[in-house]
């Protein structure tokens, strides 16, 4: 778990670590490994023996540290053997509720006809919200101020104090927000509406394009761990996804669970690397 106790990533790890001793009669510890974007934690998996017993729950930092970081101890694409994807996440473009933006083209009007006055939140220094602004305002011609925070908490605090002219807060953090009457929310990232605001449009829908690759939460073993054993446990982690224990916890956690194979998730992380890798070079996003 290369994230530290408490957080949204370590309850899936939890309950998965709970089914899987509960149905296959083994002990399944979780070891937190936090810091540096996951990176440390996540080459403890990649350089552990390939025989099913050293597993890592994933986020997306580790195919969009590729671009942010000059050198990683491992290839994410070589060095792991993926397994099943848990969820899918996304980020709200949220505005406080006395705004004068009332949409997504409010929003980017609004900040045309003032360069250089107005921000947004991220709720990290290279995380998606931040390359979500910044795509944003390479996407609109937008001269805005990126303000990171450490986490999405305070950076969520300032936005319902009138601190920020507009956050990117990522779908568990605003979940407890999505019906309050103090932010306005003019977007949301991915291909799909979250079901809990379905009035909100993608921002495909609202004709910028690239903003089409989720967050995930993902299963892992170390590469070249034989396909029997991947096998076997991406059908387990499958089951557990489906369980009503954990299905139901990332639902209210505002996650769209998913439960894929090795190959899907294999597709997924082709796929987005490149798209995310793009954003940190045309933006020039680094972590200083």
């Amino acid at each position: 778990m290369p994230y530290a106790a408490g957080g949204g990533t370590d309850i899936m790890a939890r309950i998965i670590a709970t089914q899987l001793s509960n149905t296959w009669g083994v002990s399944v510890v979780v070891e937190n490994k936090p810091g540096a974007s996951g990176i440390p934690g996540n080459d403890i998996v990649a350089k552990a023996a390939p025989d099913g017993y050293t597993v890592l729950v994933g986020i997306t930092a580790m195919i969009q540290t590729v671009a942010l970081y000059p050198k990683l101890p491992y290839d994410p694409m070589k060095d792991f053997a993926p397994v099943s994807q848990l969820a899918l996440s996304a980020d709200f473009l949220m505005v406080p509720k006395d705004s004068a933006a009332n949409s997504l083209q409010d929003f980017i009007a609004m900040a045309k006809a003032s360069p250089g006055k107005y921000n947004y939140g991220t709720y990290g220094n290279g995380t998606s919200s931040h390359m979500h602004g910044e795509l944003l305002k390479m996407a609109a011609g937008l001269d805005l101020t990126a303000v990171p925070y450490k986490g999405a908490a305070p950076e969520i605090n300032d936005l319902l104090g009138g601190q920020l002219t507009a956050a990117f807060v990522d779908v568990t953090s605003a979940t407890p927000h999505l019906k309050s009457d103090k932010i306005k929310i003019l977007a949301i990232t991915g291909t799909q509406r979250h079901p809990a605001v379905p009035d909100v449009k993608t921002f495909g829908e609202l004709g910028l394009a690239g903003f089409e690759a989720n967050g995930w939460f993902s299963v892992f073993l170390p590469g070249g761990t034989p396909k029997p054993i991947v096998d076997k446990l991406s059908g387990e982690i499958q089951k557990i996804v489906r369980s009503p224990e954990l299905n139901s916890r990332l639902m209210g956690m505002g996650l769209k669970p998913v439960g894929g194979t090795p190959e899907e998730l294999a597709g997924v992380m082709t796929r987005d690397l490149p798209r995310w890798s793009k954003i940190v070079r045309d933006a020039k996003i680094t972590l200083e």
